[in-house]
């Protein structure tokens, strides 16, 4: 009986001595988290914008003629009554002279008409003749005057038509392409004009808004009416083609009275210095607006995970579990979202690594080097 249960002893030790141990729980993923902090946001938006001179005229012969001289050069700077371009003016000189001698033609009909008035006048008192006699010659004397009249009026148009042939500059600003050379015939029915003027010692910049944008847009700066919010407004930044940014600020002045029926938008100008004439008509660009955001979280596009038109965030709670949180996005700026509701001042969330995290799971919070989420002030 001893033999037997000293048996049954040593199986009882070997089979629990051959029993594998229970693995190790894993150990915690180790990721970054960042606690919300308060601060103040300032968003950008951008939005392509076209530029154009203050003014853009286009130059146009008002006679028709033989282009004989051309004085300005394509891309000239030239100044307001500066001669740009002369037409053969021999036609509308003889054309003149021709008008003058009409004109004297008619004034001495209307002398002679006068001599025939003062004439008859003192017959007609002595009953010399009759008063029939001196009416005619009264009404050949109105005939005449009309006719000085006309001539004087031909004469006038034939000094206008000379001064069409020398074409001025009705503005000061930059020479366009010069579409027609010396010794081209030009009407005032081209197709094309001469050439373009533009006065670009400061330009217009015009950008459309969308209903949305231009909600909170208005929304964001003081004023009773839609005058007052410009004067209320924030110099905006021009971006050039090459994402370079003109040194000189401008303002939003004018604002377009109705949306495009077509497009949803609405035009917005803004004016921009020129001084340097380093913009010309014709650039296209980006406006940037600044844009004051309350009451919001920045939030890295990475800290976010996005399940059915809704997006969620980890947030860190006790024993550094994570619980999926959702998320109301205002905007965004950057890779950022802007959330203005979901989460509050001195929660932590997980920045990275959230496609594999699931509510409950525990994690090894890592305090990121820098602050990345922020709440904006009021």
């Amino acid at each position: 009986m001893k033999s037997l249960a000293l048996i049954l002893s040593l199986a009882v030790l070997y089979g629990c001595a051959s029993k594998p141990a229970a693995p190790p729980a894993p150990a915690p993923q180790a990721l970054p988290v960042a606690e919300v902090h308060i601060d103040t946001a300032t968003t950008y938006q951008e939005y392509p914008a076209s530029i154009e001179g203050t003014i853009n005229v286009e130059i146009r012969p008002q006679v028709s003629g033989t282009l004989d001289r051309v004085y300005a050069d394509e891309g000239a700077y030239v100044s307001k009554g500066q001669p740009l371009f002369k037409i053969n003016e021999n036609p509308y000189r003889q054309a003149l002279n021709n008008a003058k001698a009409s004109l004297h033609a008619a004034q001495g009909a209307l002398s002679n008409a006068r001599l025939e008035v003062e004439k008859l006048t003192p017959l007609v008192q002595n009953k010399v003749v009759s008063d029939y006699q001196l009416k005619a010659a009264k009404a050949a004397q109105e005939i005449a005057q009309g006719n000085v009249e006309q001539a004087q009026a031909q004469v006038g148009i034939a000094q206008i038509n000379i001064g069409y042939t020398t074409i001025k500059a009705p503005v000061s600003g930059y020479i366009g392409r010069l579409l027609k050379k010396q010794g081209s015939l030009v009407t005032p029915a081209d197709a094309e004009a001469l050439t373009q003027l533009s006065d670009v010692h400061q330009v217009h910049v015009y950008f459309s808004l969308g209903e949305t944008d231009f909600i909170n847009f208005k929304s964001q700066y003081a004023g009773g009416t839609l005058q007052d919010k410009i004067k209320h407004l924030p110099p905006v930044s021009l971006v050039l083609s090459d994402n370079s940014t003109y040194s000189i600020p401008g303002h939003i002045d004018v604002i377009d009275g109705q949306f495009d029926k077509t497009t949803g938008a609405i035009t917005v100008r803004a004016s921009f210095p020129n001084a340097s004439g380093l913009l010309r008509s014709g650039n296209t660009g980006k406006v940037r607006l600044s844009l004051q955001h309350s009451n919001v979280a920045i939030v890295p596009q990475d800290a976010t995970i996005e399940m059915q038109d809704k997006v969620f965030v980890y947030a860190v709670g006790d024993s550094n579990k994570v619980a999926k949180q959702p998320i109301t996005i205002a905007g965004k700026s950057g890779t950022n979202y802007l959330v203005k509701d979901g989460l509050k001042a001195g929660q932590q969330i997980v920045l990275s690594g959230v496609d594999h995290l699931q509510d409950g799971m525990k994690i090894s919070p890592q305090k990121a080097p820098e602050k990345a989420v922020a709440i904006a002030k009021n």
